[in-house]
């Protein structure tokens, strides 16, 4: 018997009273991939943090290629032959790729014949690997793909043979997204152990051999991919069904409620990000936006939340919008029915050290039914926060926990109970799922669609596609500023949004709307 790359026996760790790893056991085996998946705050992240050595588990053993192993911190885990690509890249910005590839990993005092070293080696694993990136490009220089190509070639320059890839999909483009698993099946090919913590039941289907589903600190199940389903999976996850496709009925648009037209945006250089876009929305509706990210989208919703200045036409409900920023900006935006769910909950949604109660009455704390004199109402904001939080089911239920404690998907829930309970409008509302799990996807997809059968206008903004196919009942097309056309969800496919997201011009009117 082949011995696993990988066992981990009877791990728990406890952060004061929570536990977020209960007497976890897992066997990975070489040269595969191995997918962990679960809920937000389910333990996965925790448990990759013990196997490489950010956290110390309180009890549990870990064997690496059979031999028992002690992993106190990173530098361990490394010399164990363990890598790890996170969520949000650890790279420094204005250092070249080979800089970034070598840091921490430098042969002495010297750093000539490290760096010749390293462009002979990456150079090497490049060609092995498929992982081509120009090694004297400048990160801030290179796309989100080719800066997570980097992060592969730290690990293997630093000659890891187990990589753990953390939602390594969440930023990529559908493209992108499909050459990092054919560079996956290489690494796979090569011998390589990969875990693939991720909760998109789609990639989980495509790319592992064995998948382990955790739930509330505990490994539930570790199945063959092949001898499962996303369904299955999804159950399992979130402990009981789940609806996986978005059930909505056919909208039924009623007046205009937002019109643009000819807008345009220039960012702090002068280059235009917005040329000319124009776009109509009707109540009862929703207009998604898909797009690679960085091609106008983020200046599109921050434009019209108040938040970035303009030229062109803004009208809400007939009444036109002062572009300037002179007499307008997020709170006259809120004032005239619009409302807001920010792309980074984290630093636009949130200001993560403040209680939960706080940032549920952000932007809205003039109300005057949380006014006592000329004082807020904190145990009236406080009670109306309890409310939101059960309503859009926050865990934990906790008005007084900081918004920092919450995992991201509750995060997520915070900010849109904070919106969507305002009644407004217009809901601007951008990645609403990016990084949330599949119990609180279907959860936060409910809500949407909830709204828009209130008779509300909704402009929805997503790079996930099958996110736009499933919520929007029209969809527009955004590159480089633009937009590139408009389809109807039932009468299109990624393949065509995909092209168009590119540029190319589809040449065939079948589904564009009128």
């Amino acid at each position: 018997m082949t011995e696993p790359a990988i066992e981990l026996n009877g791990i728990s760790k406890s952060f004061g009273p929570v536990e977020a790893n209960k007497d976890i056991s897992i066997r990975v085996m070489p040269g595969t991939i191995h997918g962990i998946i679960g809920e937000n705050g389910a333990g996965k992240s925790t448990l990759m943090s013990i196997l490489f050595g950010f956290y110390k588990a309180d009890r549990g053993e870990i064997f690496i290629h059979g031999q028992k192993t002690e992993i106190p911190d990173s530098q361990a885990a490394i010399a164990a032959g363990i890598g790890m690509v996170f969520q949000h890249f650890k790279l420094v910005e204005n250092f070249t790729v080979l800089e970034n590839v070598i840091l921490g990993a430098e042969d002495g005092g010297l750093l000539r014949p490290s760096l010749a070293k390293a462009r002979k080696t990456l150079k090497e694993l490049a060609e092995e690997y498929e992982l081509h990136v120009d090694p004297d490009a400048l990160i801030q220089d290179i796309g989100v793909g080719r800066q997570q190509r980097v992060e592969i070639l730290k690990a293997l320059y630093r000659k890891a043979d187990i990589l753990i890839l953390d939602e390594p999909t969440g930023v990529l483009t559908p493209a992108e997204a499909d050459q990092l698993f054919r560079i996956l099946g290489r690494l796979r090919e090569e011998g390589k152990t990969i875990l693939l913590i991720t909760h998109k039941l789609r990639e989980i289907m495509e790319i592992t051999d064995t998948v382990s589903v955790m739930r509330r600190g505990q490994m539930t199940a570790t199945v063959k991919t092949a001898e499962t389903s996303p369904e299955h999976l999804a159950e399992l996850m979130v402990g009981r069904k789940v609806l996986l496709r978005v059930d909505k009925k056919p909208a039924e648009p009623k007046d205009t409620v937002l019109e643009v037209q000819d807008l345009r945006v220039r960012d702090g250089k002068g280059v235009e990000r917005l040329k000319g876009v124009s776009l109509t929305l009707r109540a009862g509706e929703i207009l998604g936006i898909a797009g690679v990210s960085g091609n106008g989208q983020s200046e599109l919703l921050e434009v019209l939340g108040g938040m970035q200045t303009g030229t062109g036409h803004v009208r809400v409900n007939g009444q036109e919008i002062d572009l300037t920023g002179r007499f307008s900006d997020g709170q006259s935006r809120r004032a005239r029915g619009i409302a807001h769910v920010p792309e980074d909950r984290q630093r636009e949604g949130l200001i993560m050290e403040f209680s939960a109660w706080e940032n549920t009455v952000f932007g809205y704390h003039r109300d005057p039914a949380f006014q006592r004199g000329p004082f807020m109402d904190n145990a009236k904001i406080i009670e109306d926060a309890k409310g939101k939080i059960e309503r859009f089911d926050v865990r934990p239920p906790d008005p007084k926990l900081t918004a920092k404690n919450f995992s991201g998907g509750n995060q997520q829930k915070l900010v849109l109970a904070r919106e969507m309970e305002r009644n407004p409008d217009l809901l601007l509302i951008g990645q609403p799922t990016r990084g949330v799990d599949i119990g609180a996807i279907e959860f936060i997809h409910q809500q949407i669609i909830a709204l828009r059968d209130a008779g509300k206008a909704i402009l929805l903004v997503s790079v996930e596609l099958e996110e736009i196919l499933s919520l929007s009942d029209r969809i527009a097309v955004m590159f480089d500023g633009q937009i590139m056309g408009e389809r109807l969800p039932d009468r299109t496919d990624e393949k065509e949004l995909g092209m168009m997201m590119a540029g190319m011009s589809t040449n065939d009117t079948d589904g564009a709307v009128a």
